[in-house]
């Protein structure tokens, strides 16, 4: 019967000892876990030097409805302009939705591979201040003009 009793304390002892070593083992993964809060971050390897293997660039604001409005309007102009007739003459536009206007000083008709474009260079006096800007225009097979760049220069 001692022998009996031997396993059974044998075994309660096992119970107890397993117990405690899944105890052990959650205080250790939890402490492992929450290190990473206190730490630098989540450098596992000590190695002190910044991830490289992300990168990340400027987002590109989106155009305002009076940038685009004031496009619009300077378009419209340079698209009416009967070129052969205002010769080197500047043509002023007013934007009266935005308060913006400005004066196109030039306009130069192309036509390549078939496609009729106008150049033009011109102002925007706007709240924002005075800039120049450089634009291209060409017509499209459905007779409309279609903006193909408006940029601010310099």
């Amino acid at each position: 019967m001692e022998e009996t009793d031997k396993r059974n304390l044998d075994a309660g002892q096992a119970r107890r000892l397993a117990s405690k070593l899944v105890l052990l083992a959650s205080l250790a993964m939890a402490s492992a876990s929450l290190s990473g809060c206190a730490s630098d971050g989540l450098d596992l390897f000590g190695s002190g030097k910044p991830d490289r293997s992300l990168s990340t660039a400027a987002v590109t604001p989106a155009r305002s409805n009076d940038a685009i409005s004031d496009e619009v309007t300077v378009t419209n102009a340079v698209t009416s302009a009967d070129v052969a007739k205002i010769g080197g003459n500047p043509i002023p536009w007013a934007n009266a939705s935005t308060g913006s206007a400005g004066v196109i000083t030039t306009v130069l008709e192309e036509k390549e591979n078939g496609i009729h474009c106008r150049q033009f260079r011109t102002t925007r006096h706007s709240y924002m201040g005075i800039a120049k800007f450089l634009g291209r225009t060409c017509l499209e097979g459905n007779g409309s003009w279609k903006l193909m760049s408006f940029q601010e220069e310099g």
